[in-house]
């Protein structure tokens, strides 16, 4: 059909116009390089196998590709335990909640775990979300602070909160906490008796792997009495179960810790952790927890299992080793690595390299996923390498090894 998308005869059926216009929209994304597409996999564990679909351009090594981009850092998404725990709570309590936590979906295994998290963080309570996005953009917007100071690298879900609260939002430069005073100290003399200030922030940046200065940041809030709030999805779990909260003894002046389960705990949703006022008044006007259905009984059991395993420090340790010789081989080939956590990224520069090195790597049987804008500024596009604590000895070097072929023949080593 040509000429108006929205004109027809009598007779015709209407233009598919939303249609129309969609495939534009794509269209353009794939002209600036920036339309992403899904690419199966059969499993989701360290030594995962790539499912071959040739018609999708993705290319196999052998029967075996080994991911090197994942967030199951501990290694637990098929640990035996883990998944064990999961069928039982199935069988025990059901495969779904059946309805939200404030109508018939509260379970006795969902408190179970909001206790282990709250011990475990060493705080008086926990609240469970469908996910860790829910959990940020529900408590932000629940808080209702007058006066939000968000570092500029926070995660999509922190921003979607803030920009859902009615309040005033003010970026400071990224993990920098003089910008941070410095912002607090300008609005300080206009400050009204009674508004409320939040600062929020990551402690592990996902695409950087660098830590928020959590001290300096409790400092300035203390300074300009605010509230803090610290989003522990990348962190959770590495630290005997715990996160950098815990690691720098924060606890006590972090009022709201929020977090994942779907990453280290190797299940799904998410959680927040404080106070029991915290908790009492979030159950009641986060509206991303009001009228959500509860989390899968299937998703806590294999939390729950998954935290307890965290809590004994083994397997942490065995991810701390792997990263320093991940780290240390990537370096000693040239390469420019990032961050200071099990998040490295390797920065390509231009986006195209960074895509031809994906590539390259995919062909040797090494998934990493590459970054470029706009999750990355301009001139920063990467590959995010993050290994888990079960890849073994051997797996790091055929990583390794395939990072020095693709290099060289990219001429980017």
């Amino acid at each position: 059909m040509t000429g108006d998308l929205n004109s027809r005869t009598d007779g015709e059926a209407p233009a598919d116009t939303c249609g129309f216009a969609l495939a534009d929209r794509l269209a353009a994304r794939d002209a600036r390089g920036l339309r992403r597409d899904l690419r199966p996999t059969d499993r989701v564990a360290g030594r995962a196998r790539m499912a071959a679909d040739p018609g999708r351009g993705c290319p196999v090594y052998g029967d075996e590709q080994l991911v090197f981009g994942s967030n199951n850092y501990l290694g637990l998404a098929r640990d035996d335990r883990v998944v064990r725990a999961a069928q039982e709570a199935a069988a025990a309590v059901g495969t779904g909640a059946g309805a939200s936590r404030l109508v018939t979906g509260d379970t006795g295994l969902h408190r179970a775990l909001e206790r282990d998290l709250a011990e475990t963080k060493g705080t008086e309570r926990a609240l469970l979300f469908s996910s860790g996005y829910a959990a940020n953009v529900g408590t932000v917007a629940a808080l209702d602070p007058d006066v939000i100071f968000s570092d500029e690298l926070n995660h999509a879900s922190i921003i979607d909160g803030c920009r859902l609260a009615d309040a005033e939002t003010v970026v400071y430069d990224h993990c920098d906490s003089g910008s941070l005073c410095e912002a607090m100290a300008a609005r300080r003399d206009e400050r009204d008796a009674g508004e409320s200030w939040l600062v929020v922030t990551d402690s592990v940046f996902s695409m950087d792997g660098d830590v928020a200065p959590l001290s300096a940041i409790c400092d300035a809030a203390d300074r300009h009495d605010a509230w803090v709030m610290v989003d522990e999805a990348h962190a959770t779990g590495l630290y005997e179960g715990g996160g950098i909260v815990q690691r720098e003894g924060l606890g006590d002046r972090v009022q709201v810790q929020v977090g994942t389960l779907s990453k280290a705990l190797a299940s799904q949703g998410g959680y927040v952790i404080g106070s029991t006022h915290l908790v009492e008044y979030l159950l009641n006007a986060a509206r991303s927890f009001v009228f959500s259905t509860g989390l899968a009984p299937p998703a806590v059991g294999a939390a729950r299992e998954a935290l307890r395993i965290a809590r004994e420090g083994t397997r942490s340790a065995q991810l701390w080793d792997t990263v320093d010789r991940l780290r240390d081989g990537l370096e000693s080939l040239g390469y420019d690595v990032l961050g200071e956590t099990q998040i490295l990224p390797v920065v390509v520069g231009d986006r195209d390299d960074a895509l031809a090195l994906a590539d390259r790597l995919s062909d040797r049987g090494i998934v990493a996923p590459a970054i470029r804008p706009p999750t990355v500024p301009a001139g920063t596009s990467r590959i995010r390498i993050a290994p888990t604590a079960t890849h073994t000895a051997a797996e790091l070097e055929r990583c390794l090894d395939a990072f020095e072929r693709a290099g060289r023949e990219l001429d980017l080593v």
